[in-house]
């Protein structure tokens, strides 16, 4: 993994006409799960996929998320710098309690009260996958279901105070400190954290990409 300005030209020369593969999200959990599934990809610029996230009028979790994977795949296809065989994967993840979209904090205050809300409860994660080539789009969404023990809010305020709730939607990290708060998931932890791995494989085969260890073998 590397930016797409270190690697873009070594990625279209070495792959022996496959396809460059580019991860469209700033996100570095995204990037570790997709290079743990030893597929050689590059990063592009956030600028370059970047899109507006605000939900449109009644719009429910499930559209919005996949509408923004989408949108965050077709937005990177009109980069200039973009290689001409290149395949797009881009992701949205949202967090869903009680028919509400849970973002990321908007301070100490909001990361309370969302943990308060989640602590003994059910809530759903809804990952949208998008994978496009100058062809074609496809997309698919993963839905996750995550049950968090009860949280004191003496618990509560001191994982607050680590920082680690800030920048995550729901305010919690599954692959963090939080981990030790859940009781129960039903589907995909990847897709918890952003990026589900058996599905993300095999959309992405569907467009000819394939992990390193599969072709330098099929090419020895």
């Amino acid at each position: 993994m590397s930016s797409i300005h270190d690697r873009q030209q070594k990625t279209v020369t070495e792959n022996s006409g496959r396809p460059a593969l580019l991860l469209a999200s700033s996100s570095p959990r995204r990037a570790d799960l997709l290079s743990a599934l030893d597929f050689d990809f590059t990063v592009l610029p956030a600028a370059a996929c970047a899109v507006d996230e605000t939900a449109l009028p009644d719009e429910v979790p499930a559209d919005l998320v996949a509408r923004l994977a989408r949108a965050k795949a077709e937005q990177a296809l009109r980069w200039d710098e973009l290689p001409q065989r290149s395949v797009i994967l881009a992701g949205d993840t949202i967090v869903v309690h009680s028919g509400r979209i849970l973002g990321k904090p908007r301070g100490v205050e909001d990361a309370v009260r969302m943990l308060t809300d989640l602590s003994g409860r059910t809530h759903q994660v809804l990952t949208s996958l998008a994978v496009a080539n100058r062809e074609k789009c496809r997309v698919l969404t993963v839905q996750t279901s995550v049950e968090l023990m009860s949280l004191s809010p003496e618990l509560i305020s001191a994982y607050v105070a680590t920082g680690e709730p800030m920048d995550k939607a729901g305010a919690y990290a599954l692959q963090g400190r939080a981990a030790q708060f859940v009781r129960r998931i039903e589907g995909s932890w990847g897709a918890v954290v952003g990026l589900p791995q058996y599905e993300v494989a095999w959309l992405l085969a569907e467009f000819g990409i394939t992990p390193r260890w599969a072709w330098e073998q099929t090419s020895i």
